[in-house]
Order: structure tokens, then sequence, then C-alpha cells
């Protein structure tokens, strides 16, 4: 059976409408469900209910796609590049409507978040829901007067940067591992942070998206969602303006 959701969302996963449109049919009173004129927020099973606009039979959502890429450095986070490069969409199984959730630039690793739910891609990625990343950045430089400053917060040219967690572990040979865990995807923040450290990054890792962590998936490698990792990604989902 799908999992219950309200009538406007399930109207707009359907195509129907986008969900302010969707919205906007029922409180017309122009959506039936199970033959009963629909209220805004109610609660509906697509493919159990019986869902009708104007009459006409709303056909049950598509099964929704969900993929962890553990992306590559030297991959683009984008559908196709002019230069031939390789993108994201060449290592994953081709799906219809898939996007992506956030960006990775081309050298940056880890977490990258793909589906067909272009609701669920908006919620996780509004800054409104504060959906925490957390990087680990191979650095050179003075890590531990890094981290201090970090915990103060970083002025950048397009805001400040208030990390929710920061650290760094002695790797040798002038290097550290900076781990730093934020909650806005602005670009290239991470890297920019660094350099405002004084911090030379190396390599950069996205070691979790939200809910999602990357764990021991080997790079350029794809795996689904854990029962846990979707229950948590629906909670946020359903915190996100209609």
């Amino acid at each position: 059976m799908s999992d219950a959701m309200r009538i406007q969302r399930a109207l707009a996963r359907a195509g129907v409408a986008s969900r302010r449109g969707a919205e906007e049919l029922v409180a017309a009173g122009r959506v039936t469900v199970n033959g009963a004129v629909a209220r805004v927020g109610q609660t509906v099973r697509p493919g159990a209910d019986a869902i009708a606009v104007d009459g006409r039979p709303v056909g049950a959502q598509p099964s929704t796609v969900w993929y962890v890429l553990h992306k590559p450095a030297g991959v683009m986070t984008t559908k196709s590049d002019p230069q031939g490069r390789r993108t994201v969409y060449d290592l994953v199984p081709p799906a219809p409507g898939l996007v992506y959730v956030g960006r990775l630039d081309y050298l940056t690793e880890g977490v990258l978040l793909m589906t067909t739910d272009g609701t669920a891609a908006h919620a996780l990625t509004h800054p409104r829901h504060e959906v925490e990343r957390t990087y680990v950045a191979t650095v050179r430089g003075d890590a531990p007067r890094a981290v201090v400053a970090a915990r103060g917060g970083v002025r950048l040219e397009d805001g400040t940067v208030q990390p929710r967690a920061v650290e760094a572990r002695r790797l040798g040979g002038g290097q550290w591992a900076f781990e730093v865990t934020i909650a806005e995807g602005r670009k290239r923040e991470v890297r920019r942070l660094c350099t405002a450290l004084g911090l030379g990054v190396d390599r950069l890792v996205r070691t979790r998206f939200g809910p999602v962590e990357l764990g021991a998936l080997p790079s350029g490698q794809v795996r689904q969602l854990t029962p846990r990792e979707r229950r948590a990604i629906d909670a946020i989902v359903a915190g996100a303006p209609a």
C-alpha cells in the first residue's frame, strides 16, 4: 500500500499541478477522494484511495526512485557537459525525471542524493529546513587555529558561515582532516571557507547529507536508501511549505 500523504502533495506527485495549484483545486471543490469532496490538508493513500479531479481519475503516483551515489572527483554534477566530461548521470541507472539533490563541484567527492521526487529534492535543499551536510577536507595549514576561528563564524562575500560543528585531526605529512558541518548549500561554500581560514585543500569529501551517510560505499558506486533514511527524508518533506 502507498504511503499516506496530504492530498495536495499526492496531486503534485501525480503531475496534476504544482502543490500550490493542487491546493487551489482542492479548495475549489474540484477534487474527490473515494467519491467525497476532498478537504485541503486531507490525508490520502495514492493507489489505495480513488482520487479524481473534475470527475477524472488521477492515476497512482509512479514508484519514486532514490539513489545514493558516491560521486568521484572529476565528475560533473549536471545532466550533460559540453566538454564531454563524465556526469553523475553516467554513474546511475536511468530514470525519467531524475534530479540531483544539491550540487557537488567537479573535484568534490562523496554523498550525492538523486531522486525522481522533485518535491523531496526541493525540501531537502530549502534553507528553511537547515538540512545538515558534513564535509571532510584534507588540508594543509594551521588547522587547530582554523577550528577556533570557524567556531566563531567566518564572513564570506555572500554572508557569514556559522558551522554546526568543526574539528581537525592530524593526518601526518603536514596534512589535517578538517571536518565541518554546515546547514546551508552555498556554491563552493566549504572550499571558500577553508580559503578564508588560510587552509589549502588537497581533497574534499561530503560524508553526510541530512540523514544519509557515505559509510563504506565505494567511489562511483550507487545504493538505495535504507528504510531509516527514507523515513527521515519523509519527515523532512512533511514539514515543507505547501
